[in-house]
């Protein structure tokens, strides 16, 4: 019998086939491929070159102009960044924390299609796990398999540090110049922008923001019991009350701003994904925006 997370895959698979073959261009076999470059020898400079590709040293040497060839390193290497804190377990329907999985899956499978290396760094507000990259089919399912099971329970009172989480990612990925996808409610301690930004900086970095749609607008359900899962604190609250979801939209425009200014002053631009959104959907469009930057 199939495993969870081998039905998983397979299923994701399948969805991935239908909506994304044919999109795969060039030799990479995949959207995204690498963004290095590696130096392959040394010749004559002429007229049409990049001054900026010039060996200095080798033309002091030889009293003639020489400059660096290279070629385009088309193994990638891939990293996904996934918060698993408490505020990730809200939703309705499928949550954050599932569609962050299906999403991260899916990335990772697609990626690897092309004999590219992919790893992960879960995070929660108790431990980390880091899950060194590596090529083929095993890694993607050893991915699944630690995404679905259920995160450590962290103790009420403490909010995520995105920042801890940021630097985890600069300092596990240090080595090699990689993609980054940083899969987040960034719902969380403030200030991760300027990790973000270094993150940014040495890496090519897909911030995809999980939202579930009654973070965004309070559904009327009358009185109810809210919890605020990062904290434990719970409050009676009448969701029917007009004042209290003007005062609940006005918070959450100001929060809307408050991440994109963060978001600006980290030099990335975040992809939206709410809980009920078609993932495949999604990734079509990270696909054509991929193709669009290339």
């Amino acid at each position: 019998m199939a495993s969870p997370s081998d039905r998983l895959l397979r299923r994701l698979e399948w969805r991935l086939g239908r909506r994304l073959d044919g999109r795969l261009q060039g030799n990479y076999r995949t959207v995204w491929h690498g963004a290095g470059v590696d130096f392959t020898d040394l010749r004559l400079y002429a007229a049409e070159d990049d001054v900026r590709h010039i060996d200095w040293n080798v033309t002091a040497r030889l009293d003639e102009p020489h400059v660096r060839q290279y070629t385009e390193d088309r193994e990638l290497t891939a990293w996904l960044v996934i918060d698993r804190s408490a505020s990730m377990r809200f939703g309705s329907g499928a949550g954050k924390e599932s569609t962050a999985t299906e999403l991260a899956v899916s990335i990772a499978r697609l990626i690897s299609r092309g004999g590219n290396r992919v790893g992960a760094i879960l995070f929660d507000n108790l431990s980390h796990q880091v899950i060194p990259p590596r090529a083929g089919r095993d890694q993607v399912l050893r991915i699944t398999r630690e995404l679905l099971l259920p995160a450590p329970k962290a103790k009420p009172g403490r909010t995520t540090d995105l920042s801890e989480m940021l630097r985890l990612a600069a300092a596990t990925t240090a080595k090699r110049r990689s993609l980054v996808f940083v899969m987040s409610d960034f719902i969380g301690e403030p200030g991760w922008d300027r990790p973000l930004a270094r993150l940014n900086h040495r890496h090519e970095v897909v911030v995809i923001r999980v939202v579930d749609p009654a973070e965004v607008v309070l559904p009327d359900l009358g009185v109810i019991l809210v919890e605020d899962a990062e904290t434990g604190e719970q409050l009676l609250v009448d969701t029917s009350d007009p004042l209290l979801r003007d005062r609940l939209a006005d918070q959450t425009a100001a929060r809307e701003e408050e991440l994109a200014a963060g978001m600006r002053r980290a030099g990335v631009g975040a992809q939206r994904v709410t809980t009920d959104q078609d993932l495949m959907a999604v990734l079509v469009d990270m696909v054509g925006r991929s193709g669009r930057r290339r």
